[in-house]
């Protein structure tokens, strides 16, 4: 699945012929997201690695949740005794309304129980809620080395520092405690099989010279800018990164690319996918591999033309998401981000 010659902890590395297949907060087309139950199913689905997005607690612990805010993720809201912690706080720029993990202590996260965080869209995975924890990263970890020595295979992980700026400014920066832990279990090099990821730019270039291990890149939908940018007034946006000057720019810091599926296959209003750019050409012309995100089996998340059912067709039925691998396969990506990991070996071929 990774090159022959890797042995666990190794970096996820593309070979000829085979792309990486990373779980996207786990396989979370079927499990809860961030949950060790759905980084569990992914890594036994096969995928090469998992990603693992990262927000600290009030007491600086690293847990793992899409965001900071957990009313949607978790069952805080029906808990009275947390009823007070409700509140809004501005992130990048953005209104968020409901709990915050910077306003829970860790002992106080681990009396939640998890939850799908779209269930009109994934209905079958809210039978799975209330079962799971809120895990922390180090879990994680430990999941991923017992994982590793069981199936005697690589097992890479993609933690993502997220709000960055918004983190600090608070005085809970994320990058001190992620590189802290990556240290002390010795996953802080080049052949660690970690790849640290954000949508920042600034933290990034802080960690190029801290941690030997690769980094990437994200890059958000058109019209976006990143919030370091925003908060030290560059202009620059989504757009200008992808030239292939801001390009050239990122391969000084990063290895890898991860771009919006969209700023390679564009859709148009109706949601067809239009003729690609040649963002993939220019990445690897600037020496980056490219792993965008995110890849579903859903209607709603596919281009209008891979949808099935007709007009009628419900948000939560699979369409053709094996033509949508494949599009992006033959453009030449290195790598996907996928809910379904199952889905995605079998559409690159590998059983």
């Amino acid at each position: 699945m990774i090159s022959p010659e890797a042995t666990v902890g190794s970096p996820p590395t593309p070979t000829p012929g085979r792309i990486l297949v990373v779980g996207h907060r786990g396989a979370s087309g079927y499990r809860p997201e961030h949950t060790l139950a759905a980084y569990e199913l992914a890594i036994r689905m096969g995928a090469d690695a998992v990603d693992v997005d990262l927000v600290p607690t009030r007491d600086g612990v690293l847990v793992a949740r899409h965001e900071p805010e957990i009313g949607g993720t978790t069952d805080v809201a029906t808990r009275p005794e947390f009823a007070s912690r409700r509140t809004t706080k501005q992130i990048d720029g953005t209104a968020a309304t409901g709990w915050f993990t910077t306003d829970f202590t860790l002992a106080e996260l681990r009396t939640l129980r998890a939850r799908e965080r779209i269930p009109e869209t994934r209905p079958h995975n809210t039978l799975y809620d209330d079962r799971f924890g809120v895990a922390t990263f180090d879990e994680v970890l430990d999941l991923l080395d017992r994982l590793a020595a069981e199936l005697r295979r690589p097992v890479g992980v993609l933690p993502e520092v997220k709000h960055s700026t918004y983190f600090a400014g608070i005085g809970l920066p994320v990058e001190p405690a992620l590189v802290e832990t990556l240290r002390r279990r010795g996953r802080d090099g080049a052949d660690s099989g970690v790849i640290i990821q954000s949508f920042e730019t600034t933290n990034l270039r802080a960690l190029s010279r801290e941690v030997a291990c690769p980094l990437l890149q994200l890059v958000d939908a058109p019209g976006t800018r990143p919030a370091d940018l925003v908060a030290a007034g560059d202009p620059r946006t989504s757009e200008t990164l992808v030239r292939p000057e801001g390009l050239c720019d990122v391969a000084t810091y990063a290895t890898w690319l991860g771009p919006a599926k969209e700023l390679i296959v564009p859709l148009a209003a109706d949601d067809s996918a239009v003729a690609p750019t040649s963002l993939v050409a220019d990445a690897k012309a600037a020496n980056l591999r490219v792993m965008p995100y995110t890849f579903r089996n859903e209607n709603e998340f596919l281009p209008a033309g891979l949808r099935r059912g007709g007009a009628g067709a419900r948000a939560d039925t699979y369409g053709d998401a094996f033509g949508e691998y494949q599009m992006y396969v033959a453009l030449g990506v290195d790598a996907v981000f996928t809910d379904g990991p199952d889905t995605a070996l079998a559409a690159v071929g590998v059983a």
